[in-house]
């Protein structure tokens, strides 16, 4: 019967389980435009791009 010869570690182990995500993407409504994005991410509304309700750059 097969058994380890070292303990894997939880670095190790936790790279292998991260594979199993969420079947869909999680939504965030941005407090300023009302937009929903993904959690983290900028998104773009009406030329403006905006992170954690504030504008961060304006389309040229």
């Amino acid at each position: 019967m097969a058994h380890p010869k070292r303990r894997q570690s939880s670095t190790r182990r936790d790279k292998r389980r991260t594979h199993y995500k969420a079947a869909d993407q999680q939504l965030a409504i941005c407090p300023t435009t009302g937009e929903a994005h993904l959690y983290h991410r900028a998104h773009w509304h009406e030329g403006k791009l905006y992170y954690k309700g504030k504008v961060v750059m304006e389309k040229a």
